[in-house]
C-alpha cells in the first residue's frame, strides 16, 4: 500500500473510494482492466489518506441530501481498514451531515461498523450489498481467495437485516463453464432470501471481460482449471459480454423465483431502489442524483 492525497473524493453520481486497487485476488475482478489507467500495481492499493475531510467539505456544499455509494469499484473493506479506518471515518461523516449511505462490499469487516450503520438508518437510509458468484465453498476459494466465503457473506447480510438494516445482493458474475448451473444458482438464490434482501442487482447471466481483466482470468483459469480458457476462446474471442450457454434457463429461474418473493430483480428497478434516498424524519423520498 501507499498513501496519497486525493483532489477529490465525490463523483458526479455522489459514489466514493477511498482506496484504489485491491488485495482480494477475485480472478474476475474488472477495476484490473486497463480502460481504468491506474498508475500503479494493482495490489499496490493506493489509500486516500484525506478521504474523510474530502467528503466532509463536498457534503456540506451538496443543496440536497443524498444517497452515497461505495464499493462500485474498490471495496471499502479491504484488510488494511482495520488499521486505517477510513471508510468508518466517511461513514462518521455521513452520519453527522445526514446523508444516506450504500455499501457493497465482500467482507465482514463491515460488521465492526455496524454501529454507525444503525445510527444513519435512523434518520436516513443505509443499505448493505455484498456479491455473490458461487454456493461452493471450495469453489468460491479459488475465485475469491482473499475474502471470507460466500456463506460467511451470507451470515454478515443476516445479521444487517436482523439489525434493521436493509440489504441486496449484486449476484455476478455467473462464469460460463464454472458455476452457471441450476444448483448454483438456486443455492445462492437461497441464501438471498433467507437474509432477506430486498433487491438483486444482476446483468446477465456471464461474465464481461476486457483488455487487462482478461489476461489475468485467463493466467487463473490456467493455473486452476486446465483446459477451460480454450473453451473461453472458442466460444467468445475477444468479446466483452461472455454470456453463459444456459443463460436463458437460468435467467427464467432467477425471473420466476424473485417475482415469487417480491424481491427486485429488474436491473433498473434494483438500481433505483439502491439510489433512492429516504429523510425518515421528514417522509420524503429522493434521487441519488439530486
Amino acid at each position: 500500500m501507499h498513501e496519497i492525497r486525493a483532489k477529490s473524493i465525490l463523483s458526479p453520481r455522489n459514489g466514493i473510494n477511498v482506496y484504489r486497487g485491491c488485495t482480494h485476488g477475485c480472478v474476475y475482478c474488472d477495476s484490473r482492466s486497463v480502460c481504468y489507467q491506474m498508475d500503479h500495481a494493482f495490489e499496490d492499493v493506493a489509500v486516500k489518506v484525506n478521504a474523510p475531510e474530502l467528503l466532509e467539505d463536498a457534503l456540506r456544499r451538496k443543496r440536497r441530501r443524498c444517497m452515497v455509494g461505495t464499493g462500485s469499484m474498490c471495496d471499502p473493506y479491504l484488510p488494511l481498514e482495520r488499521e486505517t479506518r477510513l471508510t468508518r471515518r466517511c461513514l462518521e461523516v455521513i452520519e453527522r451531515q445526514g446523508f444516506g449511505v450504500s455499501v457493497l462490499t465482500k467482507s465482514d469487516l463491515l460488521l465492526r461498523d455496524l454501529d454507525l450503520l444503525k445510527q444513519i438508518n435512523q434518520t436516513a437510509k443505509a443499505v448493505v450489498c455484498t456479491t455473490f458468484t458461487t454456493f461452493d465453498e471450495d469453489l468460491c476459494r479459488i475465485l475469491e481467495p482473499g475474502v471470507c466465503t460466500t456463506r460467511r457473506r451470507f451470515e454478515m447480510l443476516k445479521t444487517c437485516h436482523e439489525a434493521g438494516i436493509r440489504t441486496g445482493v449484486w449476484l455476478c458474475p455467473i462464469l460460463p463453464f464454472l458455476n452457471d448451473t441450476e444448483e448454483n444458482l438456486r443455492g445462492l438464490l437461497g441464501y438471498c432470501f433467507d437474509a432477506g434482501v430486498e433487491a438483486i442487482v444482476n446483468f446477465g447471466m456471464g461474465v464481461t471481460l476486457r483488455e487487462g481483466d482478461r489476461e489475468y482470468f485467463y493466467a487463473q483459469l490456467d493455473r486452476h482449471f486446465p483446459g477451460v480458457k480454450e473453451r473461453y476462446i472458442r466460444a467468445f474471442g475477444n468479446r466483452y459480454q461472455c454470456p453463459s450457454p444456459n443463460a436463458a434457463h437460468l435467467s427464467r429461474i432467477f425471473r420466476e423465483e424473485c417475482q415469487a418473493r417480491s424481491v427486485l430483480w429488474e436491473p433498473e428497478a434494483a438500481m433505483d431502489w439502491l439510489m433512492e434516498f429516504e429523510d425518515k424524519q421528514s417522509g420524503q423520498q429522493l434521487d441519488l442524483f439530486s
